[in-house]
């Protein structure tokens, strides 16, 4: 029981992790002003709205 919840607790650290790194890639290509945010999305497998909610925060 112990070992599986480990496991668990590493294998969602692994994914939070993924995903703060495909976040910071997204936030970097929105930096560089050169691609839309279909673009983006396309390219970091990211929804469009969690896109543009990130252009967002980058205005403030």
């Amino acid at each position: 029981m112990l070992a599986e919840n480990l496991e668990n607790w590493a294998q969602q650290e692994r994914q939070e992790g993924e995903r703060l790194g495909i976040e910071k890639t997204a936030r970097n290509l929105l930096k560089l002003g050169v691609l839309s945010d279909e673009q983006i999305a396309e390219a970091t497998g990211l929804a469009l709205d969690e896109v543009a909610k990130l252009r967002e925060e980058g205005k403030r």
